[in-house]
């Protein structure tokens, strides 16, 4: 009846309660946000992923423009380099295991298969070992049934990368032998000498290393460039000559 009769009293609680709508509003609007980011995550990597293969497709030509004759032009790009991306998110991960795995929501039918090389924006990831229809299992770096050979991007001198089973954070390079020259914080990047990584994905820092003087090769610590811990989307590589180099290798080993 206060409210009702007194004007002042009036244009109070209806000041009071337009602050509360509008705050409970606010918060609601947020609540939805939170959600819809999910999905807008989701396809932002998809756009991402399909600019990021054109990007290399164009890259791919101009590197290789040729002229062939003095009135045309002729394309000619490297096999080893004829590779596009598949994106996916992951729905599964660990990091605090001597042997982590990470699930993928894209699989057979989405074009992954096993052995594929998986990266991230910051870096390598691992492998693809097993695939279904729908979805895909990687082993990460963090796990020592992989090894992955990479190599310093200011020498070009290759080593295996293998994860002791401790921290997330950190893996060892192995094979670098002592005449070779080290300093903090050199980058290692992938060697491109395998069929599962194409060269320059970035793999690590130097974090430490030491040698002793009985020993031939340093003991080296590598800082990874992915954080695992917040891994959300990938992108699996589609090598497309793989089929046709393993088969011809295969026949040169028979």
């Amino acid at each position: 009846m206060i409210v009702k009769n007194q004007e002042y009293q009036k244009s109070v609680f209806l000041s009071s309660s337009n602050s509360m709508v509008s705050s409970m509003y606010e918060w609601s609007n947020s609540v939805v946000e939170f959600f819809k980011l999910r999905a807008a995550n989701d396809n932002l990597s998809e756009e991402n992923t399909a600019l990021k293969n054109q990007i290399i497709n164009l890259q791919n030509k101009l590197s290789t423009l040729q002229p062939e004759v003095s009135d045309s032009i002729h394309f000619r790009i490297p096999p080893e380099m004829e590779f596009q991306f598949i994106s996916a998110k992951v729905i599964n991960s660990s990091t605090n295991k001597l042997q982590n795995y990470i699930t993928l929501n894209k699989g057979e039918q989405d074009g992954i298969k096993i052995d594929m090389g998986v990266i991230c924006d910051e870096g390598v990831v691992g492998i693809v070992k097993t695939a279904s229809k729908r979805f895909s299992v990687v082993i990460p770096l963090l796990n020592p049934k992989i090894e992955i050979n990479c190599k310093f991007k200011r020498n070009n001198y290759s080593g295996g990368l293998i994860w002791s089973g401790e921290d997330y954070r950190y893996a060892n390079l192995t094979d670098i032998a002592r005449h070779v020259e080290l300093a903090l914080g050199d980058t290692l990047i992938t060697s491109g000498l395998t069929s599962t990584f194409p060269e320059g994905i970035p793999v690590g820092t130097i974090e430490d290393f030491k040698i002793k003087e009985s020993d031939a090769y340093y003991n080296i610590k590598v800082k990874l460039a992915v954080n695992f811990r917040t891994l959300s989307h990938v992108k699996v590589i589609n090598y497309l000559n793989y089929k046709e180099q393993k088969e011809i290798e295969k026949k040169s080993e028979e």
